[in-house]
C-alpha cells in the first residue's frame, strides 16, 4: 500500500499499481479512509488484484487535521470531491469504477452520471435514516442506468431485505446481501458467522462484479 497525502486531495492506495481496474471507494459519515472497514475491505480487493483508491472528504480531512469532530460537508461540497478525485486521477473511463461506505457510496451514486464510469459499487447504502422508513435516499436509484452493485447486511437498519425488496429500483442495480450483517457487515454473535468472513463475501462480490464490468467496455 501507498500513502499520499495532500490537503484535502488525501487518498491511500491498495493493490497492484498496474491493475487493469481501478476502484474509488469514499468513507462514510463518521469514520474516515483508515477505518477498520475502510481498511479491511480495501487489503482483501488489493489482494483481489484491483487498484483501490481511498480518499477522503474534506471535513474529515480537517478533522484529522484539527482533531475536533464536526459534521459532514454539504451535499456539493461532497459531489465535488468525488468529481475532483474522477479527475485527478485521470483514469481510463472503461475501468474506472466508484462507490464507498454508506455516505461514501450515496454520493458517489449521485454524481455516477456525470462522469464516464464502468460501474458503481456501494457498501452499505442508507436507504433511510435507521428507524425511520422516511425520507427515502431512493429517487435517483429508479433510473441509474450505470451498473451498480450494493452490497447490504441483512440486520442494517438503514435497509433490510424486506424494505429494499418493495422499492423502485433500476434494473442496472444488483443487491448482494450479507448474512446477519449490520451496516458495517459485522454479524450477530448468534448467527455462527464471523466479520471476516462477510467482508470476504463482500469483497469477491465486487471483485466478480468490476471484472464482469471492465469486461464488458
Amino acid at each position: 500500500m501507498s500513502d499520499n497525502r495532500s490537503g484535502d486531495d488525501d487518498w491511500l492506495i491498495d493493490g497492484p499499481e498496474h491493475a487493469s481496474s481501478t476502484l474509488l471507494l469514499a468513507h462514510g459519515a463518521g469514520q474516515g479512509m483508515d477505518s477498520s472497514f475502510m481498511s479491511s475491505i480495501a487489503y482483501l480487493l488489493g489482494e483481489r488484484g484491483l487498484r483501490v483508491v481511498r480518499f477522503e472528504f474534506p471535513y474529515m480531512a480537517g478533522i484529522r487535521s484539527g482533531g475536533v469532530r464536526r459534521p459532514p460537508d454539504r451535499e456539493p461540497r461532497l459531489r465535488e470531491a468525488w468529481l475532483r478525485l474522477i479527475d485527478h486521477i485521470g483514469d481510463d473511463p472503461g475501468r474506472l469504477v466508484i462507490g464507498g461506505k454508506s455516505l461514501g457510496g450515496r454520493i458517489a451514486s449521485l454524481i455516477a452520471v456525470e462522469r464516464p464510469i464502468a460501474g458503481l459499487v456501494c457498501l452499505g447504502y442508507p436507504f433511510h435514516p435507521p428507524g425511520r422508513p422516511d425520507p427515502l435516499r431512493t429517487e435517483h436509484l429508479r433510473t441509474l442506468a450505470v451498473p451498480t452493485l450494493i452490497c447490504q447486511g441483512t440486520r442494517d437498519p438503514f435497509g433490510r431485505p424486506e424494505e429494499v425488496a418493495g422499492y423502485d429500483l433500476s434494473s442496472a442495480i444488483r443487491v448482494e446481501w450479507i448474512e446477519s450483517g449490520d451496516h458495517g457487515f459485522k454479524p450477530d454473535k448468534t448467527s455462527g458467522r464471523t466479520w471476516e468472513r462477510n467482508l470476504v463475501q463482500a469483497a469477491d462480490a465486487v471483485q466478480a462484479f468490476v471484472h464482469r464490468e471492465i469486461q464488458r467496455c
